[in-house]
């Protein structure tokens, strides 16, 4: 059989385990939490998936991205306010310190995240 990273169910999901931040493993290799998937069912490839603390590093990584590759520092205020929208959407503020996390990428207090989270909650005042 084909070494399972060249199975065509690992290259077929390669850009989703990319994305996420899992790793394709061979079988043989696989630990007791690691998710095997089944190909026509049989075992075809083990996936390991991240933990949970490297994934607020990858969701600010995006958002790096997304912002033409800038430093989220330097971002103005409006663009800040994209970029703790777009995580809260992620779910980034359920990882334990995800506030403190994002307003050091950010360059911004705690204070500040949080008040740009109530303002997505709020709305934009009118006035």
């Amino acid at each position: 059989m084909t070494d399972a990273l060249e199975h065509p169910l690992t290259v077929a999901i390669k850009p989703l385990l990319d994305a996420v931040g899992a790793t394709a493993l061979a079988l043989g290799e696989a630990k007791p939490d690691d998710v095997v998937l089944d190909w026509e069912g049989e075992p075809a490839v083990a996936i390991r998936l991240p933990h949970l603390s490297s994934a607020l590093d990858r969701l600010l990584a995006e958002m790096t991205r997304q912002f033409d590759g800038r430093p989220l520092t330097e971002l103005d205020r409006l663009e800040k306010q994209r970029v703790v929208a777009l995580l809260e959407e992620r779910g980034a503020f359920t990882v334990r310190h995800g506030v403190e996390t994002v307003a050091s990428a950010l360059g911004v207090s705690r204070f500040t995240v949080y008040n740009y989270l109530n303002r997505q909650v709020d709305g934009p005042k009118s006035g």
